[in-house]
């Protein structure tokens, strides 16, 4: 049977509330006596050079991942609140499983790609512009 992944499991952590002033390495500290951490991951803010003030902690063990949610959510760490709680997975937010690139208006529209309709009606618009272009005799 094969793992489920990090984020759907109830072994995965999400921690908010962060102090810029955390660490991976105080993370790790803070959490390491309910049991043995697997995986951090804290996501950067590259614009700031901060983190974003959250992050996700994986445990070996499920019930050490509980335990530290029982003992550490609204703890404080670095004089902040913390909110710990089980990751959730993202979820899709416009409704769709399908990727916005993969219908034929939008390859269209951004690969260049026109109907024939679109072609024809460029074409009798040159047509048009072309004949007005062309020199009229003058009426005297």
């Amino acid at each position: 049977m094969s793992e489920a992944p990090a984020l759907q499991s109830s072994k995965a952590l999400y921690i908010g509330g962060l102090d810029p002033a955390v660490t991976e390495t105080t993370l790790r500290a803070a959490f390491l006596p309910f049991g043995p951490i697997q995986h951090i991951d804290i996501p950067m803010d590259y614009a700031q050079g901060t983190h974003k003030g959250f992050a996700f902690l994986e445990f070996v063990d499920s019930e050490d991942a509980n335990e530290a949610i029982y003992n550490m959510d609204g703890a404080e760490l670095f004089g902040k609140s913390l909110t710990v709680n089980v990751a959730q997975a993202d979820k899709m937010k416009l409704g769709s499983s399908k990727a916005l690139w993969s219908t034929d208006e939008w390859y269209k529209e951004h690969a260049g790609v026109k109907d024939e309709e679109e072609k024809a009606e460029q074409e009798k618009g040159k047509e048009i512009d072309a004949s007005m272009l062309k020199e009229k005799p003058l009426v005297g």
